[in-house]
């Protein structure tokens, strides 16, 4: 029997995959939890319709995204700590420091989005990337500042 996945099924596809499964595997499990429906022509038209949707929904994100890295480009934060005697800072600058000085700048970025791969303990300028989509990354420049 031929089904069309609307959830990700191990093994099987993700969503919006036509396979072929046995009878009763999909009469008894996959249709009754809401895993598959039957491969008619109607089921595969709704699926598409869905998938369209979300294409078109990711496009826009993914616009919005690099309009957005347009703006952030080229931007140099300065945060400023309080150092130690061999320029090692109290503490250490995290991707949540990061996103607290965006938000500072006027630029809302989640700190999940700031990829620092360790906290940042020393002085100097660092260059941090932000994922904002999956396909669309930017770099800022870090300028870490003892404080007076």
């Amino acid at each position: 029997m031929k089904v069309v996945l609307i959830k990700e099924l191990e093994g099987y596809g993700g969503f919006g995959d036509v396979i072929s499964v046995k009878d009763g595997f999909a009469r008894n499990y996959l249709i009754p939890r809401g895993i598959a429906l039957p491969a008619t022509e109607g089921n595969l038209s709704h699926v598409n319709n869905i998938l369209s949707q979300r294409a078109r929904k990711l496009q826009k994100e993914k616009e919005k995204a690099q309009a957005f890295a347009k703006k952030l480009s080229g931007l140099v934060l300065e945060i400023v700590r309080q150092v130690g005697e061999k320029g090692k800072l109290f503490g250490s600058v995290t991707s949540q420091d990061i996103a607290q000085a965006l938000q500072e700048k006027g630029f809302d970025v989640d700190r999940k989005k700031v990829m620092l791969k360790n906290p940042i303990k020393d002085i100097g300028i660092y260059t941090i990337t932000l994922r904002l989509h999956p396909e669309v990354s930017v770099d800022i420049k870090v300028d870490v500042k003892p404080s007076q």
